[in-house]
């Protein structure tokens, strides 16, 4: 069992395990990169935010389960450790398959994110023009101070707070104009790979991957696409115990 991340609900997986015959810990930090810390772990538990982001860019095929993770739906509270933790020994838990999306800037890669990818003006209340196109050959406009595109995990997080809805896994992507310069916007839901470009040279716009800035400046009518070839396995909590 590996244990990615420090702090009280880190030490209580810890502290859960060790009380198991047979079940072996060990813990890195939550941003850790390449670093397992475990040869081979049965699973592993990604404590806080930070801890599960990081596995866009340090994947895993192994079972995950977020702790305190910000995921809604998702996560697992502290007080839920040890029910957790008693059914990743045991094997009794059920995974969802979330994709991991990729961008990448005019053909060369940006990075990943595993909740969303967005462009927003880098200056505050600064309205540009995006273009959003799907594969299905739909194309769209929108004057807005940036664009979201989020997984069904990220739908629940800033997506959500700015207008979208909640996606089901396997459903796609949701794409959500941030504060639009319009009465009525819509929320598109999908399939990758979604391409957005920025229409206009009026402000700054940056790329940002989850919680990190990726590209400083996207410079107008340079593609930015995102799509999605690599997937994680998440422990849903409602199959653990008495959730």
């Amino acid at each position: 069992m590996l244990v990615r991340g420090r702090g009280s609900p880190s030490d209580a997986v810890v502290d859960a395990a060790a009380e198991r015959d047979g079940v072996s810990v060990a813990r890195v930090d939550a941003t850790a990169r390449g670093a397992d810390g475990d040869d081979d772990p049965d699973v592993v538990f990604a404590v806080g935010e930070s801890a599960l982001l990081t596995l866009a860019s340090t994947p895993t095929d192994r079972p995950v389960v977020p702790v305190e993770a910000g995921t809604g739906r998702y996560d697992v509270a502290s007080e839920d450790v040890t029910a957790a933790v008693d059914a990743a020994a045991t094997g009794r838990y059920e995974t969802v398959a979330h994709p991991i999306v990729d961008a990448a800037v005019n053909g060369e890669p940006a990075g990943a994110a595993l909740a969303d990818v967005t462009l927003m003006t880098s200056a505050p209340a600064r309205i540009s023009e995006y273009g959003i196109e799907s594969p299905d050959g739909w194309t769209e406009r929108v004057r807005s101070d940036g664009v979201v595109v989020a997984t069904p995990l990220g739908s629940a997080g800033y997506a959500r707070a700015v207008g979208g809805p909640l996606l089901a896994p396997a459903t796609g992507l949701v794409t959500v104009p941030v504060s639009p310069y319009a009465m009525h916007t819509d929320a598109w839901v999908v399939r990758p790979p979604v391409r957005l470009t920025v229409e206009r040279d009026e402000a700054a716009v940056s790329l940002r991957l989850d919680d990190r800035v990726a590209v400083e400046s996207v410079p107008p009518n340079t593609p930015v696409e995102v799509g999605v070839d690599r997937e994680l396995s998440l422990v849903r909590p409602q199959s653990i115990g008495d959730f």
